[in-house]
């Protein structure tokens, strides 16, 4: 009996283990099994990949003038079938310089997914941001950071790298305040920040985004595109 228990709490363990494992990898910044992951890029040089995630959507008209104010390029990923209804946003972003960027169709976690679906997710939303006009290399944002095994293993077969985040002060702060201050002391050259202003209506994600702008430009900081940050 007690060698029957035995085996039993050895099963449970390794399938407990497994299931840490599964959940460590589903959530790394830095680490994936097939294909490039970037966090963030190790350089001297004081610039900063600010990125926009999801929409695009009528917010864009009031954060583009900011952007202009301080001659900061942004990456925004956008979710396809928000793109696919604001196309006009996209375009604008497009043509003020900024990146376009795949944060997949639905935005659904793509987790235990088929590849056809994978392929689905990424190509219509590859598909939408050429129509805006977009000409640069497309890069790719899991929704809500999370992957397995088909997202990453789809990815390094069509070159595409996975672009994740080393700054998130919506995650951890609730007032402009901490999130300008929490980003000012935690900046490090090569950072890439991460940001959601498309469906705030209270003014704050705008705020918040001057705020950095404004402070990081102080210090001597660049505003660069996920692309020209990795070139």
């Amino acid at each position: 009996m007690w060698r029957k228990i035995s085996i039993a709490g050895l099963i449970l363990l390794v399938i407990v283990l497994l299931l840490y494992g599964m959940q460590r990898l589903m959530n790394s910044r830095s680490f994936q099994l097939f294909g490039g992951i970037t966090d963030h890029v190790e350089t001297s040089e004081k610039v900063v990949a600010l990125t926009f995630d999801d929409g695009p959507t009528g917010n864009v008209e009031q954060i583009l003038p900011v952007l202009s104010k301080y001659q900061a390029k942004a990456t925004f990923f956008v979710i396809g079938n928000e793109l696919k209804s604001h196309m006009e946003e996209a375009r604008r972003i497009v043509d003020a310089g900024h990146q376009l960027a795949n944060h997949s169709y639905s935005h659904e976690r793509i987790l235990f997914k088929s590849r056809s679906y994978v392929q689905r997710e990424i190509e219509q939303t590859n598909d939408l941001i050429r129509e805006a006009g977009y000409k640069g290399e497309i890069v790719f944002r899991p929704p809500y950071g999370k992957k397995l095994f088909s997202l990453p293993h789809y990815l390094h077969d069509q070159g595409m790298p996975t672009i994740m985040w080393n700054l998130e002060p919506d995650t951890y702060y609730t007032s402009v305040a901490d999130k300008v201050e929490a980003v000012r002391k935690e900046v490090k050259p090569g950072s890439i920040l991460l940001l959601h202003p498309m469906y705030d209506k209270t003014g704050q994600q705008l705020q918040t985004i001057e705020g950095i702008l404004e402070h990081l430009t102080q210090q001597g900081y660049r505003f660069v595109t996920v692309n020209e940050l990795r070139s």
